[in-house]
């Protein structure tokens, strides 16, 4: 037997599957194994393994494994060797789990607590909110010198912007402590949290009574004719707000929030204005929420993409060459190159055509297209080129669009589909950069779809399957679906309107899928899903979306030969399913901590 192990497969390798254990690989879901005594080891070592993986070894064992009896010699199988290279080694540490795993019981998991989010709990934000005025009252309280700014709920919690100039000092660890104690003092008083409506003068009175400028500002910029509102805390405290609030502070538990942390924050978020202190804070509904939320965040910090990225040698920023560009290492190539192919040959299975475009184009481009005009703030600046202005592309919507320009088309000819791992770069603060999540040069999944008005449901119901298909391969199966439709400003006919948000609500309803639908928060050009993926800590992360443009078709002029021989406008499909590469990778790494499945994996076993 040992005769027939491939050569590739050092030692250590021999070693494993000696012992009756097994080795699979996997390349794009096509499993090969090897296998000698011990099926039953196979499948029970299997649990241990990202459910990807799992779910593909249970299909390679139940497929190739027959039964036997103890002792029973098994035939060896066709072997594959690992398609990163023969010097890859193999790792002891995943043939311990697998032995560990042949010998001992499955560890009972811990009951998962369902952590609600602002869009499922309206309660939730009610709590979030109340808790960040109680906050800023419990600062005021300690510190009377220190002014308000404003005090919204977030993702996980809420924040507070104070300016401490009076005070002379920043908040520091023991100050964030006695904040703590305040609010929770405040909140075991049970204050009744009230509403009253003013009228400008009288907010205006009272503000300037208490020196409190950011709120002037605050109040000029409340358009006329709307009510404005003032949220009291019992007697002593209240803040210039829309709500919503619980009824009394009480409606917090006392030990069902905390705070977290500080940064610096500008007024308005603009640096040139003065520099302020958040505090940070999170808030749920019991304190088994609480120490749930704790514990993701815990496993989160192990989980972080960029310190598992450096241990694992897969890529970096070298923020001598600048920041927010990534450098992909041989490991980390290997696994992009992996990820692109699969994406690549599943587009041109269903219908895709892939397209290349230049990564820079006349400025005049992106002033036709309209990008100019709404993205200036993020896009880099311009650079001459004999004469001219050329610009450094930020997205890739306008090659498509010259593309299909470019000859006559007829009916007959569409949909047209274009596929392009197309890389972009858009100009973000240095503040704002964070690893892969949040760049300034990155690969984007786009594809654009030009079809006939009768096509558009089949089309977007084609894109989700694509979608599908694509994210359930790396394990993501959970997903929050919103739809946004036409909001206050935008163009194209009432008529296309609805025929292409009909288009989107078919499609998810041929689906199945429960969406939410967001009135008024479509693109002005078109209706839009997006759809945001939960991972292995149940967090959730905006990746795809599916857009309806009428702006681009309308500023470029396209057209399609109709059966009538009239000329007609095609409507255009946006469609990314990654988002983009560097920020899914991101993703990727932190849903399985590092570990792959083996098909991902640049190295599937090393000592």
């Amino acid at each position: 037997a040992p005769s027939r192990i491939p050569e590739a497969f050092p030692a250590l390798a021999r070693k494993v599957m000696s012992r009756g254990l097994v080795t699979v690989m996997m390349m794009t879901g096509v499993a090969s194994s090897l296998a000698f005594s011990a099926p039953s080891a196979f499948l029970s070592s299997a649990r241990l393994l990202p459910s990807v993986t799992r779910r593909s070894l249970s299909l390679t064992a139940a497929a190739r494994i027959p039964r036997a009896g103890k002792g029973a010699q098994l035939p060896i199988m066709a072997a594959t060797p690992s398609p990163f290279g023969r010097d890859d080694k193999l790792s002891s540490k995943l043939a311990l789990r697998m032995s560990s795993a042949a010998a001992e019981p499955a560890a009972k998991e811990e009951e998962q607590v369902e952590l609600p989010t602002n869009e499922s709990s309206e309660q939730l934000v009610k709590i979030r909110h109340s808790a960040a005025h109680v906050m800023a009252m419990a600062v005021q309280r300690l510190y009377p010198e220190a002014q308000v700014t404003i005090g919204p709920w977030i993702q996980n919690g809420f924040y507070y912007d104070f300016d401490l100039s009076k005070l002379g000092k920043n908040f520091e660890e023991e100050d964030l402590k006695k904040i703590k104690k305040e609010m929770a003092s405040i909140i075991k008083k049970n204050y009744p949290i009230r509403k009253e409506v003013v009228d400008r003068a009288e907010a205006k009175r009272r503000i300037t009574e208490l020196n409190e400028p950011y709120k002037l500002e605050l109040l000029d910029s409340i358009p006329e004719g709307e009510d404005i509102s003032i949220y009291h805390i019992g007697d002593e405290w209240w803040d210039l707000c829309a709500g919503p609030h619980v009824e009394t502070t009480r409606d917090i538990g006392p030990k069902a929030f905390d705070i977290e942390r500080t940064s610096g924050a500008y007024w308005r978020g603009d640096e040139k204005n003065a520099a302020l202190q958040r505090v940070y804070g999170t808030a749920w509904e019991s304190v088994e929420q609480l120490k749930a939320y704790k514990k993701m965040v815990e496993e989160a910090k192990k989980r972080d993409h960029r310190k598992l990225g450096q241990e694992l040698d897969l890529f970096s920023v070298q923020e001598s060459a600048g920041g927010g560009l990534v450098f992909w290492h041989p490991r980390g190539g290997r696994m992009r190159a992996v990820i692109e192919n699969f994406w690549k040959d599943l587009h041109v299975q269903q219908g895709y055509e892939l397209v290349y475009s230049p990564h820079i184009a006349n400025v005049d481009l992106w002033k036709q297209s309209g990008h100019f005009e709404f993205y200036k703030d993020g896009m880099f600046d311009q650079m001459d080129v004999e004469d001219e202005q050329y610009q450094i592309k930020p997205m890739n919507c306008p090659f498509h669009v010259l593309m299909y320009k470019n000859s006559p088309r007829s009916y007959r000819a569409l949909p047209i589909r274009w596929a392009e791992l197309g890389t972009v770069y858009r100009y973000e603060k240095s503040g704002t950069l964070s690893g892969l999540f949040r760049v300034r040069g990155f690969t984007q999944d786009d594809a654009h779809v030009f079809c006939l008005p009768d096509q558009v449901a089949d089309e977007i119901e084609a894109i989700l399957d694509l979608t599908e298909m694509v994210l359930s391969k790396f394990g993501f199966d959970k997903y929050e679906i919103n739809l946004s439709t036409r909001p206050e400003k935008s163009i194209g006919s009432d008529d296309v309107w609805e025929l292409s948000t009909a288009a989107l609500v078919t499609a998810l309803d041929r689906k199945g899928w429960k969406y939410s639908v967001d009135e008024g928060g479509g693109a002005f050009y078109g209706p839009k899903i997006d759809l945001k993926i939960q991972d292995a800590l149940g967090r959730k992360w905006q990746c795809s979306t599916v857009q309806c443009d009428f702006n681009l078709p309308q500023r470029f002029d396209l057209e399609y030969i109709a059966s009538d021989g009239t000329k007609q406008r095609p409507i255009m499909i946006h469609r990314a399913i990654f988002g983009s590469i560097e920020r899914f990778f991101g993703i990727l790494v932190e849903n399985f901590a590092g570990e792959f499945p083996l098909w991902l994996s640049p190295r599937q076993l090393r000592p």
